[in-house]
């Protein structure tokens, strides 16, 4: 029962199809059927991923891998010990399961969350459904919907499937389906069958999506798809479908885990293998024990070398980096996104309510002088409120040129602003409107359509003779004046015949704007071809009216194309009056629709509004900072492409102004009562005119699916925007543009974004925008506003940059451990560390300072830089020959204090260093020589290489500040969270060293005054050697990236590939 292109068939061709009789519907036994074909009208339940597979899979890595075999091989080892000393062995184990089962459970949290958008779909399935069955309308659950099935929609109603209309109730049916197009404003439908059966969703304009709201008006309606078949179950396919890409974080952990891995194995092996020698020396008792003993030892190697902190540090610094995001009004739903923002190359930006300010409003009012001659009279509206941005001096139209209004900024005067024909103009948007503005809250908020609104807010600021200004407690003062003076009789609807709606209405003693006392007069808006087509008369400055001349029409529909057609793209409204109304109009045909053009003429044109959605005050500058980052934003919008365009043009993103439209054969663009509907010359054509060709500016969803697989790699590097695009669009968009190497981010607010939010590498979510894009999404904007992205890339660069700081420290300490393990084994000493120190070491003494250097100040120049390549590793050539040094005088270090106590200390055994690097032999030793063998298991020789180990790790951290600049231009109280970090880990070292109750725990024992000297005197000279290597970085060795010059950041904005980015750099 094929159902495909129903919107280009006629209704009967449809029913036929579907084999059901319209006025009657489908019998109980026919539905049955069906239900049992087509399955219950509901978006299926994904099965959900099983808890223990979730769990399984934050296992699923090579440095957790090792940590598991390690924390398992120490189990057994401890539980082959002593009773005495068992439970004291259980304690590296038991630490290691507890990190392991702390990073699954955050994990599994993470993951479980991704699984709720499809759930979130289902909030826009509607419980019930008004169906014709057996040729009565009854009420059903809207889960027994079928496809055949004959149903109603009203006002208000939520469409239960999607359906083709068959026939109307009302004079129009408008349907918001913004969560599944994005468009800006209501869509009118009709019945009309639709030429194209491969029309995009926006084009279908007999069809009713399921999930969209019916916004005015009721109508019949037939079900051609259900469940998953239709266009929102398909975005719940899509969803489920898609695979979020790893964020460039965690594929850079995951290729240093292998690398790590890899070096940990090879030198665990080579560290047992190099012992084989002692493994029957006479301290171990057996070659099995010695064998033993040495790989306890290499499973302490690998301890050391496992940064077990890491994770906890990183999970540290992005949670940090998402509080400071949200007092940017950025909230962050997954953690490894805030680090993505910080690589992202290209923004991918929804338009309505990201770029714009999703408030319509009046951008200027073309009326005629006294001469005749077209002018412009502007306002620099962003908004609803009627209170701000008074109009502007008029000037002569034909000074504006493509559109471009750059008339002088002198406020009208206000016998301009009252006098004719302004005053009619502000009549009709005050009277031939259903929209109401209010003041909540601190902000300006509407009921109705968008465009009424606007009007409405013009309409005030016009305002009326001897009538208040409008204030926040009564905003619609103007309005409310002029509805006592005429009193509404009937409203004709629009229509899409006609393109226009008017009100009836009594004149009242005063009323002005022509006509007498008692007098009904009609006031008129609507496409401006055909509201001009109806119009017999213009009205002109000072209130003469003259006849509408052929030349005086053509005038103005020329003006009118300039501005729906220039660089602004206006949504362009005409108004009219007609005084000349009988005085008996019960006689008018005022309850046939098809006859309201009857009433609508002998018109007398007033003037033309025209309205935009206009951008942020702010976004042109956050468009720039961009440029200057490298990161190129491409808008992707539903709205059509004049419109795409012109707001590319206003913020930026593309340079010049716009062809004529009527230089391209365009006309202008109108719109009926609800703002967007009024057709024009234009309604066919609008998409192929405009300012830009070719691939220069921007390509409709349809154009871009059309091209072949090189000319779309082409014209997403090269687009500004893409208009009227579908699910299926962006999600190519952002497919394609991840294929070129490039990190995406992806805004929206639709349930039409929800696929192209989880398939980028960061999705951002509006926060007015719809559950389901929440739910997709990395991250929410709770303003909704685009400056807030880039404060965010920003935040992300400089979270990104204290990563590096922090694992760079970190990894040089870890090498420092390696090293002393080592050294220890590799020379034939006793144990220096046991893996119970290393895990406190590693975990809570380096942990605390780890965290500290996220709260490094962020790089002054950290948005002048191009966004970093994917391939740019953590720490690269030159940087990790710097940290081995580094690392290896860690290592060397801590061997020699430990060595030292033993050789010559004074409060030490002071024994030879032949005899410390064969301790092993000790019992086999003649007693003269004076060594007891019990000195070699001493705790205090371990406490100062712990001291030892401890401190110049403190010292590394304030090494760790800035990667090439000296502490005496970054002194450590730069970052005052640091010094806190460093006092409350030398704190807790003091702890374990001097509370007897830890000291067995953790191996130690107390140390004298003199042994702390010798602690510093070894661990104080890691400053001055790092000091030294950030001299040589600063001389030119530094592998830092060079800033890029203005035109390379220009370059890079206008959508330079990858591979010029890396042919940039060699240059």
């Amino acid at each position: 029962m094929a159902c495909n292109a129903s919107w280009a068939l006629t209704a009967e061709e449809a029913a036929k199809r579907l084999d059901v009789d319209l006025s009657v519907g489908l019998d109980r036994a026919e539905s049955e059927r069906r239900i049992v074909l087509h399955g219950p009208n509901a978006i299926p339940d994904e099965p959900p991923t099983p808890w223990l597979r979730l769990i399984l899979a934050q296992f699923d890595d090579l440095l957790v891998k090792m940590l598991v075999g390690a924390a398992a091989v120490s189990f057994c080892l401890a539980m082959g010990e002593e009773a005495g000393e068992r439970l004291h062995a259980l304690v590296e184990p038991l630490v290691i399961v507890l990190i392991l089962l702390l990073n699954a459970v955050v994990g599994v949290w993470q993951e479980s969350n991704a699984e709720q958008a499809i759930e979130a779909l289902k909030a826009y399935e509607p419980n019930d459904a008004e169906v014709w069955r057996e040729g009565a309308l009854c009420v059903i659950a809207a889960s027994e919907l079928v496809p055949g099935d004959v149903i109603r929609v009203a006002a208000g109603g939520r469409v239960p499937a999607d359906s083709r209309l068959v026939a109307l109730e009302s004079t129009t049916l408008r349907l918001d389906q913004a969560l599944l197009t994005g468009e800006s404003v209501p869509v009118m439908k009709e019945t009309a069958p639709v030429a194209d059966a491969d029309a995009e969703i926006q084009a279908r304009h007999n069809m009713l999506f399921s999930g969209t709201t019916v916004s005015y008006g009721a109508g019949k309606a037939l079900v051609v798809a259900t469940a998953a078949s239709t266009e929102i179950g398909k975005i719940g396919a899509q969803v489920s479908a898609t695979e979020t890409a790893a964020s460039p974080l965690k594929v850079k952990l995951d290729e240093f885990s292998a690398l790590l891995t890899k070096a940990i194995a090879a030198i665990c092996i080579l560290l047992w293998l190099l012992n084989i020698q002692h493994f029957t020396d006479p301290i171990h008792g057996s070659a099995v024990r010695g064998a033993i003993y040495y790989f306890k030892i290499a499973i302490a190697l690998a301890v050391a070398a496992i940064p077990e902190g890491l994770p906890a540090v990183v999970t540290t610094c992005l949670a940090l980096g998402t509080r400071r995001m949200a007092a940017k009004n950025t909230i962050v739903r997954y953690l490894p996104s805030v680090e993505t923002l910080g690589t992202t190359a290209v923004i991918c930006s929804d338009k309505t309510g990201t770029l714009t300010t999703s408030q319509m409003a009046a951008r200027c009012v073309l009326t005629l002088s006294s001469s005749g001659q077209p002018r412009l009279t502007r306002c620099h509206a962003t908004g609803y409120d009627p209170t701000a941005n008074k109009l502007l001096a008029a000037r002569d139209a034909r000074a504006s040129k493509g559109g471009e209004m750059a008339a002088a900024e002198e406020p009208l005067s206000e016998a301009e602003r009252l006098s004719e024909p302004l005053a009619s103009v502000g009549a009709v948007c005050a009277l031939a409107n259903l929209a109401h503005l209010r003041y909540v809250q601190g902000s300006w908020t509407h009921t109705g359509e968008p465009t009424e609104a606007a009007l409405r807010s013009l309409a005030e600021k016009i305002g009326l003779r001897g009538v208040p200004a409008a204030d926040t407690e009564e905003p619609e003062r103007t309005s409310a004046a002029w509805l006592r003076r005429c009193t509404p009789l009937a409203t004709l609807e629009f229509t899409r015949g006609r393109r226009s709606m008017s009100v009836l209405t009594r004149r009242g003693a005063g009323a002005g704007a022509g006509g007498g006392a008692g007098r009904h007069s009609l006031f008129v808006k609507g496409a401006p071809e055909s509201v001009l087509a109806r119009c017999t008369h213009a009205m002109l400055g000072g209130g003469a009216v003259v006849p509408m001349v052929p030349e005086l029409r053509a005038s103005l529909l020329a003006t009118v194309g300039e501005l729906a057609g220039g660089s602004e793209a206006l949504r362009c409204l005409a108004c009219a009056v007609r005084h000349n109304l009988p005085a008996d109009v019960s006689a008018l045909p005022l309850s046939d629709p098809e006859r309201f053009g009857e009433v609508e003429a002998g018109l007398t044109f007033v003037g033309v509004v025209g309205i935009h959605d206009p951008a942020r005050p702010e976004v042109a500058a956050a468009i720039t900072q961009c440029a200057a980052a490298g990161v190129r934003v491409v808008v992707v919008t539903g709205d059509n492409k004049l419109t795409a365009e012109a707001l590319c043009r206003q913020i930026g993103l593309m340079q010049g102004g716009a062809e004529s439209a009527l230089a391209t054969g365009g006309g202008s663009r109108g719109c009926g009562s609800d703002g967007g509907e009024c057709s024009s010359s234009r309604s066919s054509g609008e998409e192929g005119a405009g300012g830009s060709s070719g691939l220069s500016g921007g390509l409709t969803g349809r154009e871009f699916a059309a091209l072949d697989y090189e000319a779309q790699l082409r014209a997403v590097a090269e687009c500004s925007f893409f208009a009227r695009t579908e699910p299926a669009h962006k999600l190519r968009l952002v497919e394609l543009l991840q294929q070129q190497g490039y990190v995406v981010a992806m805004t929206g607010d639709g349930v039409n974004d929800a696929p192209a939010l989880k398939k980028a590498n960061i999705g951002i979510a509006m926060g007015s925008g719809t559950a389901v894009a929440k739910t997709a999404s990395d991250m929410v904007l709770a303003d909704d506003n685009f400056a807030s992205i880039v404060a965010a890339v920003e935040e992300g660069r400089a979270i990104f940059s204290n990563t590096k700081a922090f694992i760079r420290y970190l990894i040089s300490s870890n090498i420092g451990e390696v090293a002393c393990i080592f050294l220890t084994a590799a020379l034939g000493m006793p144990e220096a560390l046991v893996p119970v120190q290393l895990l406190w070491v590693n975990l809570v003494t380096d942990g605390l300072p780890a965290t500290a250097l996220s709260f490094n100040p962020p790089d002054a120049n950290a948005m002048r830089q191009p966004p970093r390549p994917l391939s740019e590793p953590f720490i690269d050539g030159p940087l990790a020959l710097r940290y081995l040094l580094i690392g290896l005088y860690v290592g060397v270090a801590t061997v020699a204090g430990f060595a030292y106590w033993f050789v010559g200390f004074e409060g030490g055994p002071q024994i030879t260093l032949h005899q410390l690097t064969h301790f092993g032999e000790c019992p086999s030793w003649p007693v003269s020589d004076g060594v007891d063998c019990a000195v070699f298991t001493s705790l205090r020789p371990r406490t100062v290489a712990l001291s030892v180990l401890v401190t110049i790790e403190m010292f590394n951290a304030l090494n760790a500040l800035s990667e090439k600049e000296s502490l005496l231009a970054f002194p450590p109280w730069r970052n005052p969270w640091l010094v806190g970090a460093l006092a409350l880990s030398f704190a807790q070292h003091f702890a374990i060293l001097y509370v007897p109750a830890f000291n067995h725990v953790f191996g130690v024992a107390p140390i004298s005054f003199a042994e702390w000297r010798l602690v510093l005197a070894v661990s104080v000279p890691v400053v001055a050697l790092d000091e030294c290597m950030k001299l040589l970085a600063r001389r030119g060795l530094s592998s830092s990236r060079p800033l890029p010059s203005i035109s390379a950041s220009l370059a890079h904005h206008a959508g330079y590939t990858p591979v010029a980015v890396e042919e940039e750099k060699r240059v």
